[in-house]
């Protein structure tokens, strides 16, 4: 029986859960991928792209679902993009005010939260045709879960290319970095190795429940 279909699983929760396990758009979907392998280089990169496109997520997802009845289906993706473009502006100026360090570190990845194909997805797929409730867990699922995501490429990559979790160095002075993982490779590397677990995983719950 699958989680979606379990007694023991409220529905509305189930919108939630989705997006960090089942239906995860990083570790499942394989959405996301151009911020996900570029800003993960730091923990604090990661955990400020994921709060970003959270917030996005969950602010557009609510105001597509509001307005989703009066939106003409002949231009509804382009009311879409123009819903995210404007709360994609209010988090690049929010983030440029309480950090300029971070701001300048994720560079023109802010401003393409606007064509994330994950919040344009729950738009379409979901936010257009579900009540302001449903899709408000939908979106802090989905958000929640590529934040996850980004802070587990993150960690492994700051951890084992500069040897700081956080800015903070942990493995002492005589660790010597694998420069590698901040580099664009080393986000191939892990998020392959990501994956591979993250797959296994997936089956053994299968195995377990069949």
């Amino acid at each position: 029986m699958s989680p979606s279909n379990s007694p023991a699983i409220n529905p509305s929760m189930d919108e939630f859960i989705k997006g960090l396990w089942r239906e995860n758009p990083v570790f499942v979907a394989l959405l996301g991928m151009c911020p996900t392998l570029a800003v993960t280089n730091s923990v604090i990169n990661a955990l400020a792209m994921g709060m970003a496109t959270t917030f996005v997520l969950l602010m557009s997802s609510v105001m597509v679902s509001l307005v989703r009845k009066w939106i003409p289906k002949q231009v509804r993706i382009a009311s879409f993009i123009l819903i995210i473009a404007t709360f994609v502006t209010v988090v690049d100026y929010l983030i440029q005010a309480i950090s300029l360090e971070i701001y300048n570190a994720l560079g023109a990845f802010i401003a393409l939260i606007v064509v994330n194909c994950i919040i344009l997805g729950r738009a379409e797929a979901f936010a257009s045709k579900n009540s302001v409730g449903r899709s408000i867990l939908d979106a802090l699922g989905m958000g929640i879960g590529f934040t996850i995501a980004c802070l587990s490429l993150g960690v492994v990559r700051e951890i084992l290319g500069n040897g700081t979790f956080a800015g903070v160095p942990i493995l002492g002075s005589h660790f010597e970095p694998w420069v590698v993982m901040v580099l664009p490779g080393g986000a191939f590397f892990v998020l392959g190795g990501w994956l591979l677990l993250f797959n296994w995983m997936r089956e053994r719950r299968k195995e377990a429940a069949a």
